[in-house]
């Protein structure tokens, strides 16, 4: 089949997007970073791809909240455009900010097909949100996950605990009430919990944030959106781990694992190859070390 190809959107304020695309890239995809502007311009460009990653920073610079005015571009002019993305068993995933644009659009924790902004009703009445950490300070931290749902396909089935950096101020997850939760767990949406280093229940500082029953990342419905609070590709390579000298070198990077496996589950899946149009702006090439996250990089406007 086609090259497993991801769409990395971005907006004024992204500045995780070159480090995510050198894990996509190392797990063996083909990789563009596209401009939100670009894909509010043709909407249907998005069916080129097979991934699409909104992916952390400061998008907007967090102005009315974290992720909230992406989180109103991508329901506002692109909602069909994923209601199809997804129906064609394609991945969305959100990183920390793009995580915070996943809630704040309403397609986390998603409704049933048929309803909410991926049906052209706009956004319905918010089921969670992010808000600021309880130590009321920016969190950048490393912290252990605990994998508690299979629900999601593209995730690597064997991995049982990863240990992933955080860097957020606005992390705390909240659901609008108990009914909210009570689903989340019901449907076997809840992908990541904070843990401590034994994998107990977590309080500060393994749960950076307050988060309500530890979540640090949930799905949808479908388990073919995925947002999580940590950074997977700050991860990607095994000097990044911060006792990488002390513990030695992995041989597999916690972050890499879901990289490489949304790759495999495209190789694997039946998700419609695309046809990757010409993209006539400029290719930037920028040179680095694995250590610094970037490789040969493509950025369209």
């Amino acid at each position: 089949m086609a090259l497993p190809s991801v769409c990395i959107v971005r907006s004024a304020g992204t500045n995780c997007d070159r480090e995510a695309h050198y894990a996509f890239e190392e797990a063996g995809a083909f990789v563009e970073r596209v401009h939100i502007t670009a894909l509010v311009a043709r909407p249907a460009r998005l069916h080129d791809y097979h991934v699409l990653l909104i992916p952390g920073g400061f998008s907007y610079g967090d102005d009315l909240g974290a992720g909230t005015l992406l989180a109103n571009e991508l329901t506002a002019f692109l909602g069909e455009e994923l209601r199809k993305f997804r129906e064609a068993r394609k991945i969305v995933l959100g990183i920390c900010n793009g995580f915070q644009v996943l809630v704040k659009s309403g397609l986390l924790p998603g409704v049933p097909d048929g309803q909410g902004p991926l049906a052209g009703e706009g956004a319905p009445r918010p089921q969670a949100t992010l808000t600021n950490n309880d130590s009321g300070k920016f969190e950048d931290r490393w912290v252990h996950l605990k994998v508690c749902s299979r629900k999601v396909d593209f995730l690597d089935q064997g991995a049982s605990t990863l240990y992933l950096p955080v860097a957020h101020g606005e992390g705390k997850f909240v659901a609008r009430d108990e009914g909210v939760l009570r689903r989340l767990e019901e449907n076997d949406q809840v992908v990541f919990r904070y843990v401590t280093p034994d994998g107990g229940p977590a309080a500060y500082p393994w749960n950076p944030n307050g988060s309500q029953g530890d979540i640090a990342g949930i799905c949808d419905p479908t388990g073919r959106i995925l947002g999580l609070m940590p950074h997977p590709e700050r991860h990607a390579e095994a000097t990044n781990h911060p006792r990488w000298t002390r513990e030695g070198i992995s041989p597999r990077p916690d972050g890499a694992g879901l990289f490489a496996s949304a790759v495999r589950y495209v190789r694997e899946s039946n998700a419609t190859p695309p046809t990757i149009s010409p993209i006539p702006a400029q290719r930037t090439t920028v040179t680095a070390s694995p250590s610094m996250y970037c490789a040969s990089t493509a950025t369209t406007m």
